[in-house]
């Protein structure tokens, strides 16, 4: 069987405190878009995972985690996974993470498991932070370490959204080094409900990893010229999104670009 991971964008992202476990406590909204992966589940004699197109670094791939799990307590037959990346690594889009959940998913589907979406949210959660949100696949605002998640509501019909990977890394270590835990001012969910146009909403890691990477600064104010109503950078980066009124006449060299009017 064949399945579409998609990709996420963060609409907002404040890191509010650290907790004693060295993660971070963070509010965002989760907003699922149509960058795609391609996921095949065949049950075969010979098992196994392959990933195609974009390279993925070595080690077990979150995929044949996603396996291990649910094998260790189900009953289910040798499959070969296939996985065709389209999502760029390291982009803030959480490619990865919805390769895992719609493996879980996929699973469930094609071997008539029988798990709920709220038990699926549970393994989801051991094999990253923002995998649950995947499962439902819905905007959200996200608490916690990206785990608690409330769905909302928030209209962007009819905007055009632009989406730029730059070739940059930017490691969770860096990002996180370079942000001051700080309870947020207003709600996020009260402010997605105002015009694009007023949204006050930003992401918390942006300041000191545009200082290291101003490529990425120069991609935001490239879509802020060219029309968009509302730019930022996604998780910890490095990709960035303009949203717009309209389909921008924009061009980038070197970058990977998705564009969709939502």
């Amino acid at each position: 069987m064949l399945f579409f991971p998609n990709a996420k964008i963060n609409i907002g992202l404040n890191i509010v405190s650290k907790r004693e476990d060295g993660y971070h406590n963070l509010e965002t909204i989760f907003y699922p878009i149509g960058w795609k992966d391609v996921l095949e589940i065949i049950p075969s004699s010979t098992p196994g995972f392959k990933c195609t197109g974009i390279t993925v670094e070595g080690g077990e791939n979150l995929c044949e985690k996603a396996l291990k799990l649910l094998k260790a307590d189900y009953d289910i037959p040798d499959v070969f996974i296939h996985l065709h990346k389209n999502i760029p690594t390291g982009s803030g889009l959480g490619g990865g993470s919805s390769d895992a959940a719609f493996t879980l998913m996929g699973l469930n589907q094609q071997f008539n498991l029988g798990i709920s979406n709220e038990e699926l949210k549970g393994y989801a959660l051991r094999l990253g932070a923002d995998c649950p949100f995947f499962i439902d696949n819905v905007p959200s605002f996200a608490s916690g370490v990206g785990e608690e998640l409330i769905p909302v509501n928030i209209d962007l019909k009819g905007h055009h959204l632009v989406v730029v990977k730059a070739d940059v890394f930017v490691s969770t270590s860096e990002a996180f080094s370079g942000v001051t835990p700080k309870p947020s001012d207003f709600s996020l969910v009260d402010e997605i409900q105002k015009p694009l146009s007023d949204w006050r909403l930003k992401n918390d890691f942006e300041d000191s990893i545009f200082e290291h990477h101003p490529k990425l600064l120069a991609i935001k104010n490239t879509l802020t010229e060219a029309g968009a109503i509302y730019t930022s950078m996604s998780g910890s980066g490095s990709s960035i999104y303009g949203l717009f009124s309209s389909k921008p006449p924009l061009s980038f060299n070197d970058e990977a670009v998705f564009y969709q009017q939502l």
